[in-house]
């Protein structure tokens, strides 16, 4: 059962465009009826789940569709370059979706100046606050989402003193990878999905 919701999981990511590993699961699990919780499989079976259909059902496009987020996101961290961008999430990953955000991490001095950034170039954006992880303690942060060159841009604004700590996902995930604009530009360059 395990190996089936890891299977359906990835197959509800790369179709219906869901980027959340737990709500991937939850669904999967439901359409399968299943009820056991212990046979939840974990995120890294469904990401080489995604990986192993995206590379069969999606040879052609996926790889493009990862290239062109890559560039947009380059283009974003380069015009928010002061701010110490980061590329985090499906995108660098090389798994997103058809309807996948590009995901930023930011390091200002302080969160209004990326809202006054926004605003002096008349940038359309919501801003809420959400939950994320440094080290071992949750905490809320300041989260910007607009459209960039037409795609879905979030900004996850951090203090700059968090630069240097380990991001997570959840508090008992596993760290966030992430990648500067060197590193952004240069999967660029060589045009690969894969992180």
């Amino acid at each position: 059962m395990r190996m089936r919701i890891a299977a359906a999981a990835a197959r509800i990511m790369a179709e219906e465009g869901i980027d959340d590993f737990a709500l991937a699961k939850r669904k999967a699990a439901r359409r399968l009826g299943a009820t056991d919780s212990a046979a939840l499989p974990g995120n890294d079976e469904i990401e080489a789940e995604l990986r192993d259909y995206l590379a069969l059902y999606q040879a052609d496009e996926h790889p493009e569709r990862i290239v062109e987020l890559r560039r947009a996101a380059l283009e974003a961290m380069r015009a928010l370059e002061r701010f110490s961008p980061y590329l985090t999430g499906p995108v660098l990953a090389g798994l997103a979706g058809p309807y996948a955000e590009i995901e930023l991490q930011l390091f200002p001095e302080s969160s209004k100046e990326v809202e006054l950034f926004l605003l002096d170039r008349n940038i359309a954006y919501e801003a809420s606050d959400e939950r994320r992880y440094t080290g071992d303690r949750a905490r809320a942060v300041a989260v910007i989402s607009l459209a960039w060159q037409g795609q879905p841009l979030r900004l996850s604004v951090f203090d700059p003193r968090d630069e240097r700590a380990a991001l997570k996902t959840s508090l008992a995930g596993r760290v966030a990878a992430r990648a500067g604009i060197a590193e952004v530009a240069n999967l660029v360059a060589a045009g690969r999905a894969g992180a």
